[in-house]
């Protein structure tokens, strides 16, 4: 049996799981190593990373690095003696980092590697109408997630479903094979396996206010899978054209619905309580939505505040 000392490395709640779950396993986590605190909100006020509140709370040793190649900062983290490093959600590392600990440094990713490399995993998963994911730990390379794997876990994707539903299912299941990845490299029984490389993997792009935006041109199921792949965050957005007004408005919750009809593609149909989009072979009903500067609401809500012109359309 290794005698572990473990540095972590993560930034949002997604890594607070994994966290969590080597601290109440009894694992020695000499440091943990958290994105720099960022202004935030009307005041800019310092807000701290959900990695390193918890940190915090457990009186954990916490760096919080700027520039991962800085040699104070090298210095400080080859101090800690550690001999193995966890990633969850952080950024790229440089060599000179991730080859530092003795058992080296594994990385856990919200994919079935070697699918959906990238920024954003869960959300692809679903935009591209996938039924199943899962999560993988592999050891860290000189590329972005192509390093050798070392566990993967599968997990069905509910058809309804939408990205924070699924991120907080593949938070706890990766937080699992983190630990059974420790055990295994305690105990000296990893076996690695190289990832495929081949014409078909899929990638998970980065998500910009142009992938972003909804094509209404698109397959109805194409619509509602990014719709909710989108979901709550950073939400799918469309231009909504109402009479001389033209507001960009996000789109949250929808339900698709099978019809052939002659309506021109974008166009709205309404009535007190319901709006619905035309597209091909279809419609995708809304459910919740949120105008600029409102507050995410159901359809219901806004009609009762909102007045839709009759020629309304989604561009």
């Amino acid at each position: 049996m290794k005698d572990l000392k473990i540095v972590f490395m993560g930034t949002p709640d997604f890594a607070v799981a994994t966290l969590k779950q080597i601290i109440e396993n009894k694992f020695n986590v000499v440091g943990v190593i958290t994105a720099p605190d960022k202004p935030a909100g009307r005041g800019r006020k310092l807000n701290e990373s959900a990695v390193k509140k918890y940190a915090k709370e457990q009186g954990l040793h916490i760096l919080q690095p700027t520039n991962l190649k800085d040699q104070s900062f090298l210095e400080e983290l080859k101090s800690l003696n550690a001999n193995l490093q966890i990633i969850v959600a952080f950024r790229m590392l440089p060599k000179v980092v991730w080859d530092m600990p003795k058992y080296g440094t594994f990385n856990l990713h919200a994919s079935l590697l070697p699918n959906y490399r990238g920024a954003a995993p869960i959300n692809w998963a679903i935009i591209n109408g996938e039924t199943t994911t899962g999560v993988s730990t592999f050891f860290i390379d000189e590329k972005i997630d192509t390093g050798e794997m070392i566990l993967q876990k599968e997990v069905e994707i509910n058809p309804k479903e939408n990205a924070g539903s699924l991120h907080d299912k593949l938070m706890l299941i990766g937080s699992d094979l983190v630990i059974d990845t420790i055990k295994l490299i305690q105990e000296g029984q990893v076996k690695t396996i190289p990832q495929p490389e081949d014409a078909t993997i899929k990638t998970a792009y980065k998500l910009n206010r142009d992938n972003c935006k909804i094509d209404w041109n698109k397959n109805i199921d194409q619509i509602y899978n990014q719709i909710r792949g989108l979901s709550p965050y950073p939400a799918a957005w469309s231009i909504l054209e109402n009479g001389d007004q033209k507001l960009d408005v996000k789109i949250y919750q929808t339900e698709k619905e099978i019809e052939n009809h002659n309506l021109t593609i974008g166009s709205i149909i309404f009535d007190k309580s319901s709006i619905k989009v035309a597209v091909n072979k279809g419609f995708i009903n809304i459910i919740e939505i949120k105008l600029p500067g409102k507050r995410l609401m159901d359809v219901k809500s806004l009609l009762n505040g909102f007045t839709l012109e009759e020629n309304a359309k989604m561009l």
